[in-house]
């Protein structure tokens, strides 16, 4: 059974995700804030953890705690997001980019935190939620582009690591990094994406970029 962990999962669509999981037989860790918002996926059936995907330390004991009571994690995925926009370049406020700027420090958060782990496994997996708009950038959508663009930057290094990591060690790729991008995020799309990450060969899939539409 895989281990997946969804990192910043209390949203609803996080909610979807992680029932999508569990149905397809995985094992899901869903982390949020709020333990009265993790309620529900906790009573799906998700282990729940309260936790700040978006803060290091904490997602480095969770890390720590999972190794220790589950024998490992196979696959991470931050879902913390949102959107602001509109008002052409101007309108892009600091307000708006203090808002959207979670959604990277979770990619780097997890991604630090759980590297050891999902090197360890036998077929790790880390993935990140990313948007088209990164391919094709608006003014009204500059900041919320910019901070997807900056998290495909971040999981495309965390592939090189991987990749560097198995070669200096003479073995094998056995982890791989993705990023989805997608117009919206869509439950029903992203979790069968999710449980085929370990249909492909790290090699093949390390470092790509998959569009979930």
């Amino acid at each position: 059974m895989k281990t997946i962990v969804l990192a910043g999962a209390t949203s609803v669509s996080g909610l979807a995700v992680a029932r999508d999981l569990l149905a397809a037989g995985m094992r899901v860790v869903a982390t949020g804030r709020s333990a009265d918002r993790l309620r529900a996926l906790a009573d799906a059936g998700a282990r729940v953890e309260v936790a700040d995907a978006t803060e290091l330390n904490d997602m480095t004991a969770l890390a720590e705690r999972l190794v220790t009571d589950l024998g490992g994690v196979d696959a991470v995925i931050p879902l913390v997001g949102g959107w602001r926009g509109g008002g052409g370049l101007a309108g892009q406020s600091d307000e708006d980019f203090a808002a959207l700027l979670p959604a990277f420090d979770a990619v780097r958060a997890t991604s630090r935190a759980f590297d050891g782990a999902l090197r360890a496994s036998d077929a790790g997996r880390f993935a990140i939620v990313s948007s088209n708009a990164v391919a094709r950038p608006l003014a009204g959508g500059a900041t919320y582009a910019a901070v997807k663009a900056a998290s495909e930057a971040w999981a495309r290094a965390v592939a090189q690591g991987f990749a560097k990591s198995a070669r200096d060690a003479g073995e094998p790729l056995r982890a791989a990094s993705v990023v989805f991008r997608a117009k919206a995020l869509d439950p029903a799309l992203l979790a069968p994406r999710i449980a085929g990450l370990w249909d492909t060969d790290a090699a093949e899939l390390n470092d790509r970029v998959i569009d979930l539409e």
